[in-house]
């Protein structure tokens, strides 16, 4: 379908460490040298920066890479169809997400996996620009992120409303009301997630057009790990809805409706804009477009 030494050069970009490249394509680094100076040779190019150790491709090299994972996309949509002609589509689904679609993306990936016993299941908790880069380089096949992270090579599909509320420890100073102001949260002690995260950058954004700058003394890349930090008593955090009608209000904490503003983030489906879509890609659009159609109504999954 496409030499094994175009897949050695996409587990060397993917890598950037010819031993890591050489151990995930299950060879020696020596024959993975060896297939990418094949390259070199047939295609009359340098493709690899070297020194004493990889330091990137050269502009001919990215060239050869993007042209590289093309056909391997090809390659893997052609034997997607084939399996789908004989036995129902097969292989394994590979879906980015942001942190705080974690839980709620399952909704979608057991719709799919009940239509499609086949198909292994592969989510992978990621930032918005980890999941673009995904997409433009084939090895996501879905990712699920605020919709405003659209562009014109990506096809969105929303699927929920995402609004926010306050989760403190269950001794806040805010107990016996069901509402607290952005205002008011800015002024208790914050865990977040990390700057890099597409949410913390919106809730940044809500805060700044108050004249607000909060500083969170506790940062993570994980949505599980803030509800087990503001359990623990110290901390509060703004997080999404969703999460906590899918898994629960943790102990020992209470939540609190967010107002003025009350705001909400469009969340959803992306995928490359590209045609042929491989059978994998049309079959997860073909799910979330049941789903999308049955929520009409509801402003989340549920």
């Amino acid at each position: 379908m496409i030499a094994r030494k175009f897949l050695y050069l996409i587990a060397l970009a993917r890598e950037k460490h010819f031993g890591r490249a050489a151990e995930a394509c299950h060879v020696s680094a020596s024959t993975l040298s060896a297939a990418i100076r094949d390259i070199e040779s047939e295609l009359g190019v340098t493709v690899v920066e070297r020194g004493q150790q990889f330091s990137g491709l050269t502009r001919e090299g990215e060239r050869v890479l993007e042209c590289v994972r093309q056909m391997a996309a090809r390659a893997e949509g052609l034997r997607q169809e084939l399996s789908q002609m004989q036995d129902g589509l097969a292989g394994r689904l590979r879906l980015g997400v942001i942190p705080t679609g974690l839980t709620a993306v399952a909704t979608l990936t057991a719709a799919f996996a009940r239509r499609h016993p086949l198909v292994d299941v592969e989510v992978l908790s990621m930032s918005t620009q980890q999941i673009l880069a995904g997409l433009r380089s084939f090895e996501l096949d879905g990712g699920i992120a605020y919709q405003e992270s659209t562009a014109a090579d990506l096809d969105a599909l929303p699927l929920w409303r995402e609004n926010h509320v306050l989760l403190t420890p269950a001794s806040s100073p805010f107990e016996g009301r069901d509402c607290v102001t952005w205002q008011e949260a800015a002024q208790i002690p914050l865990g977040l997630l990390t700057p890099n995260m597409h949410n913390r950058q919106t809730i940044d954004a809500v805060f700044a057009s108050l004249g607000q700058k909060p500083h969170p003394t506790f940062e993570t890349d994980s949505i599980i790990s803030i509800l087990a930090h503001v359990s623990a008593g110290h901390w509060s955090s703004i997080v999404p809805r969703a999460v906590l009608d899918l898994i629960g209000v943790p102990a020992g904490t209470r939540v609190f409706d967010l107002r003025e503003p009350v705001v909400e983030w469009a969340t959803g489906l992306l995928v490359l804009n590209r045609q042929p879509r491989t059978p994998m890609v049309e079959a997860l659009l073909n799910e979330a477009r049941a789903l999308a159609h049955g929520m009409q109504d509801s402003t989340r999954i549920g």
